[in-house]
């Protein structure tokens, strides 16, 4: 005691923190640091005191700025069909009643709906291919252009090397591209093809750690009027989610089970994560290791 205060002791200094880089640093690690590893996600930041490492914040700008990018950047729908057409698909282009990318996103409904220019020509400009069997596709654009971009043809050609390999009982129409289109639409265009089931693959909301998610929606015998209650979902397609292969797969029973049952949604479940035996209990539905 000195003048009744406790003397401090004066104790082992903490030994200085150094970067993976072997720099000094002021960022406190997180516990759960290992685990980031396992995902993309936001997880184990650190900290700077009380604050985000500057590092983190960046990365978060970036992330946000890489989001906003995805919603409002045009897809190259001439890019896309030109390379579509190479792939060996014919395609044919619609839009929605959104008339601007700003429109698209405040009104909903609109993309919803085809433009009545594209319903009065779609079903002549396409040939008279027969309906039985057929499987309309549709490409938008969605909340992701990138999705669209990036993902659409690879996937496309993933299914349609999956239906010969296992000679299914589906016919491939022409790609239909939609601008401004969002999910319901593709029931219009699938109605106006005469189509037995219809799916759109299109851009979803983005994510901060996943900007280019490239959702499936399924559609047995679509027609306007139907809701999310009818339809099945394949989301979270990218390289770093569900791969094309897989995609495929679980489309192609699907689109099986639907059938079988003669209806598509709530009552159609997907099973493709059961045994050989049951993946082959549907027409058409052959397991395929290879695809897994």
């Amino acid at each position: 005691m000195r003048g009744g205060l406790p003397v401090p002791r004066v104790g082992k200094l903490p030994a200085p923190k150094l970067s993976p880089a072997g720099e000094l640093s002021t960022v406190e690690p997180d516990p759960w640091e290992d685990l980031r590893r396992y995902t993309p996600a936001r997880i184990a930041l650190g900290r700077a005191g009380a604050s985000l490492p500057t590092a983190e914040v960046l990365d978060f700008q970036m992330a946000h700025a890489q989001a906003r990018d995805a919603v409002h950047l045009a897809l190259d729908f001439a890019a896309l069909a030109g390379a579509l057409r190479q792939a060996g698909f014919a395609t044919a282009a619609v839009e929605s009643l959104a008339a601007t990318r700003q429109e698209y996103v405040r009104r909903p409904d609109l993309g919803r709906r085809l433009h009545p220019d594209c319903r009065a020509t779609l079903a002549p400009a396409l040939g008279d291919a027969t309906s039985a069997q057929r499987l309309t596709l549709v490409v938008a654009d969605g909340l992701s252009s990138r999705a669209a971009a990036t993902h659409a043809l690879p996937l496309l050609c993933a299914l349609r090397s999956r239906l010969i390999a296992h000679a299914a009982r589906w016919s491939i129409d022409t790609i239909i591209l939609a601008s401004q289109a969002r999910v319901a639409l593709a029931d219009e265009v699938g109605a106006l093809r005469k189509a037995e089931a219809v799916v759109i693959l299109l851009g979803e909301r983005p994510g901060l750690s996943s900007p280019d998610s490239l959702g499936l929606y399924m559609t047995y015998r679509p027609r306007p009027g139907l809701t999310d209650a009818d339809r099945n979902c394949i989301s979270n397609v990218r390289a770093a989610g569900l791969g094309y292969a897989e995609a495929a797969l679980k489309l192609h029973f699907l689109l099986d089970a639907a059938r079988a049952a003669g209806v598509s949604g709530t009552s159609v479940k997907d099973h493709t994560d059961q045994s050989a035996d049951s993946l082959s209990a549907l027409p058409g539905s052959d397991a395929c290791d290879a695809d897994r």
